[in-house]
């Protein structure tokens, strides 16, 4: 069964996941688009967690207590998001992970935190593990909600400290979603481009309706009649494959940064595309050299037929499991009092959830997209290809100050 067909019945498949005893559960619910131009990411999500559950369920739970996973489809819709959080409430779901749009972790963040004020016996909290405007950790922080991904700033940190590096950069073109996130990328990375690499000209700055765009020819005749020799997109899901496809289809010889062209089905929707162009931060890949969560990732690939390459995924699960361990409660503002200032040791190094915003600081990686091969020991979605590390990037390079001025309970 391909991922396509695989995905169709997650929706129904987790949607009431329920554990076979009419004991208290621990509910964790996962918000994502599980329909919808954006759904093989959402699906994924939804795989990822249930096998965290599944696994974490055979070892006794936690605290004694089993483990319990609902996942809701918001359609890629803060509206909808809202909707699918109102089930989550009236089900008895008090911690809620999302990833896919910094839209729709604005709409839940700032929904959470009304809740808990008005409702202190059902607080909730935000475990985000993918969706990394900025203002989430500074101007928009709360004391509810947790990131377990890099921010754009920090991403593109690392990114265009890899750009300055390059003797053959000369000219940047600039293309981005048009919504928060999108936006934050084009003016962070005008700004950090600027400040390592004055010399740099940005020769393009466009920025593109959401999961709307079918063709993107026209937009990369626009990249090809500027001569930049270097795209940076934080592009993810559909956009991102579009764009590379319609770059290739006209030997545009530009290489791309990128943030997310590992994120589910987009390896194989670009495949040769990519073939060298195509660099990513990213938090983990199998290829990195006696990784530790190899035998993971290939356990999950044999279970659901697709990579697991996210590692803020993991991080998050995993952390929320020792904040209840710690508190020896599973009460929600014991779990975030205890997930403040924790540091946790994880397949890259180790990890430190910063109290001050809530935002996690850890290793990145600066990798392309390049044949199976070498040091290249396993490609993505079976397409002959993989990522390859350039540059490791440890996590003091990325620790960038906060403008977040929290209220605490």
């Amino acid at each position: 069964m391909r991922k396509a067909a695989r995905g169709c019945f997650t929706a129904a498949l987790f949607l009431a996941s329920s554990i076979a005893s009419a004991a208290e559960t621990i509910k964790l619910g996962l918000i994502e688009p599980l329909s919808g131009p954006f759904a093989f990411q959402g699906n994924a999500g939804a795989h990822m967690f249930q096998m965290f559950i599944d696994e974490q369920n055979a070892k006794g739970g936690v605290l004694g207590t089993k483990l319990e996973f609902f996942a809701y489809d918001n359609k890629g819709s803060p509206q909808e998001s809202l909707i699918a959080l109102k089930q989550a409430m009236d089900q008895g779901v008090r911690y809620i992970v999302q990833a896919a749009g910094s839209h729709n972790a604005h709409a839940i963040s700032d929904a959470i935190t009304k809740h808990n004020a008005r409702d202190p016996e059902r607080r909730m909290i935000h475990l985000n593990f993918g969706s990394i405007d900025t203002a989430l950790t500074n101007e928009k922080c709360s004391f509810w909600h947790f990131r377990f991904d890099a921010n754009v700033d920090m991403k593109l940190a690392a990114m265009t400290t890899h750009m300055a590096g390059r003797k053959d950069l000369h000219s940047v073109y600039l293309i981005n979603q048009d919504y928060a996130y999108g936006q934050t990328v084009a003016r962070v990375g005008k700004e950090l481009l600027a400040s390592k690499r004055p010399d740099v000209k940005v020769v393009g700055d466009e920025l593109h309706p959401i999961g709307k765009v079918k063709d993107f020819a026209p937009y990369v005749a626009k990249i090809k009649s500027s001569g930049a020799d270097t795209v940076l997109t934080g592009n993810w899901g559909v956009d991102l494959s579009l764009l590379i496809k319609a770059a290739a289809d006209v030997k545009l010889p530009a290489t791309f940064y990128t943030n997310y062209a590992y994120l589910t089905g987009t390896p194989r929707a670009i495949g040769k595309a990519g073939e060298d162009r195509v660099k990513t931060v990213i938090g983990w890949h199998i290829n990195i050299p006696g990784t530790p969560l190899e035998e993971f990732a290939l356990r999950y690939k044999k279970r659901f037929d697709e990579e697991f390459i996210f590692l803020p995924a993991l991080s998050a699960f995993e952390m929320w499991i020792a904040a209840m361990e710690k508190a020896k409660s599973s009460n929600p503002l014991k779990v975030a009092t205890a997930l403040e200032n924790m540091r946790y040791p994880s397949a890259t190094g180790e990890l430190w959830m910063r109290p001050d915003d809530h935002q996690l600081m850890q290793p990145l990686y600066v990798a392309t997209f390049t044949k199976r091969g070498g040091e290249v020991k396993y490609d993505l979605e079976d397409t002959g290809y993989g990522f390859r590390t350039d540059m490791r990037v440890e996590a003091q390079e990325t620790t960038l100050p906060t403008t977040c001025k929290m209220e605490r309970p």
